[in-house]
């Protein structure tokens, strides 16, 4: 089993001890380190600096929103930081939310699938750097000829050689079709609020994408990457108690009522009376009722908690669903050190 620490996005302030993180974890042997965002802080930003400080771990977004950047200002960006890094950069791409693409970045979120499809397009095309990248869209029509158009634009490949051809894309998914899809045509999944409690359920929808005409991959070369709130400690009731805020946030409390992606991942574990009484009491500002709610088994679903001895038996039970990377969070390098044991 691989590790991975996910840094995630910035609060109000910038973290004061993410750059000792990712240098603990670098020479703890981890993986990958993953930045995230949302509408403050930026993903690229982040690896650019920490990749300075570490030699190496590999350097991932997830996840980037599509919506945030056109695929070829993505690509740029890519391409620079897999130079900057010697090779170390892999992309990790998601479609976001309708409240963020719409309100946000004033992007229609309508045809996310087929969306990411023509986004991922574009981006090898740029890397491939095999001749002027263009694009027939519809979302992302290269040259541009809609309204408004100059009528000037011509195809364009790009100044900078690309440091490899074949950057790895990861694809940030919850949804049947999207995990599907991402075994089509990503090489690797992020899975968010997904669980070994289901892996019956996540595999057939990565076999459906495995078996798609020219698929990218197969089960033995794609990465299956699990956020998980892994924690090494002998009180286990602490920790259950200080992530049902968390769960209740995300449950009940993010995106629109009538679409939580979110929502519907916990409903997909069985969790659906949880997740109304829950939304009922988070969207009615009682949230520390909607905290406290949130049923043990609902943070066990997406967690391994325990002694050292019981978190190796869950890291096996992830292993056997399917997961090859465990992506978790640390708060301090004593934790990074603590995880690292769990690697021998």
């Amino acid at each position: 089993m691989k590790f991975a620490l996910q840094l995630g996005y910035w609060g109000a302030q910038p973290p004061t001890n993410h750059a000792d993180l990712v240098v603990a974890a670098d020479r703890a042997g981890f993986d990958t380190v993953f930045t995230a965002e949302a509408w403050g802080s930026d993903a690229f930003t982040p690896l650019a600096w920490y990749g300075s400080l570490t030699e190496r771990i590999r350097l991932s977004t997830a996840v980037v929103q599509l919506s945030a950047r056109t695929p070829t200002a993505t690509a740029m960006s890519t391409m620079t930081l897999d130079h900057l890094s010697g090779g170390r950069f892999c992309l990790g791409l998601g479609v976001s939310g309708p409240q963020v693409v719409e309100g946000w970045y004033g992007q229609p979120f309508a045809r996310p699938l087929a969306r990411t499809r023509e986004y991922i397009d574009i981006i090898r095309a740029v890397l491939r750097r095999e001749a002027p990248v263009t694009s027939d869209g519809p979302a992302y029509a290269l040259p541009y000829q809609g309204p408004g158009a100059s009528g000037l634009g011509k195809p364009l490949k790009s100044i900078l050689h690309p440091l490899r051809e074949d950057v790895p894309i990861w694809l940030g998914a919850e949804g049947p079709k999207n995990v599907a899809l991402a075994a089509e045509i990503a090489d690797g999944w992020l899975g968010f609020l997904a669980s070994p409690r289901t892996a019956h359920e996540f595999n057939a929808w990565l076999d459906e994408g495995f078996a798609r005409p020219g698929a990218r991959r197969t089960r033995e070369d794609f990465e299956v990457a699990f956020l998980c709130q892994l924690h090494i400690t002998d009180d286990r009731r602490a920790v259950l108690d200080a992530y049902k805020p968390f769960t209740a946030l995300y449950a009940g409390g993010m995106g629109a009522e009538e679409k939580n992606f979110h929502a519907e991942a916990f409903r997909r574990m069985g969790f659906d009376d949880d997740v109304d009484r829950i939304t009922e009491l988070f969207r009615s500002g009682r949230k520390e009722e909607a905290a406290a709610a949130v049923p043990d088994e609902m943070v066990e679903a997406t967690a391994i908690i325990g002694d050292e001895d019981s978190v190796r038996s869950q890291i096996a039970e992830w292993e056997a669903a399917g997961v090859t990377m465990l992506v978790v969070t640390a708060r301090s390098v004593e934790e990074i050190e603590s995880l690292s044991r769990l690697m021998d």
